[in-house]
């Protein structure tokens, strides 16, 4: 049971509004990661925000950006990432159940390609160590521009963030769809 009360929207009308573009934003739900931020409405926004520039405003293609997200969910052990991102999200942007699976021990599959094992190891090592040794940014070097790296480096910075807040918060995962 989450930590913090989760925001009921009817018993907050002033909230009304960051509701709607939250709702709009997410597939026309207000999911539990923002019911529990809207405690917080600056920080709720700014997060809102945030994570739509990390996922929608970047160059990295779908399926990379799904690859990191769904290894950063099996890395920090938050189940909320995971299911909000499987299997709609991953399938969506082209990586099938088996690959999504596999992210959980990505070095014994034989899914994914040079590029997106070079980030698995840099997502690896930006999560478990913090400090990146020069051989595994040289390798993520090699198959991305700055712009890119950039990004694969917020994207993965915020996903660690994410699944801090989600764990201390004790967050509720969403209901499965029926």
């Amino acid at each position: 049971m989450a930590r913090i009360p989760l925001i009921q929207e009817q018993e907050h009308p002033e909230l009304a509004e960051m509701i709607e573009r939250f709702r709009a934003g997410r597939r026309g739900k207000l999911i539990n990661i923002y019911r529990m931020l809207l405690n917080a409405p600056p920080l709720a926004e700014s997060w809102f925000n945030h994570s739509n520039t990390v996922r929608w405003k970047t160059t990295l293609p779908g399926r990379l950006r799904e690859i990191v997200i769904i290894r950063m969910g099996h890395l920090t052990n938050s189940q909320y990432v995971l299911r909000q991102h499987v299997p709609s999200l991953a399938l969506a942007d082209g990586l099938s159940l088996a690959e999504c699976d596999a992210l959980a021990d990505w070095r014994a599959s034989e899914f994914f390609s040079a590029s997106e094992r070079a980030v698995l190891a840099y997502a690896d090592t930006m999560t478990r160590d913090i400090a990146v040794p020069d051989a595994v940014f040289a390798e993520v070097e090699r198959h991305f521009n700055p712009r890119e790296i950039v990004e694969l480096t917020v994207l993965i910075g915020t996903y660690n963030m994410n699944a801090r807040v989600l764990q201390a918060l004790e967050l509720d995962l969403e209901p499965l769809a029926p």
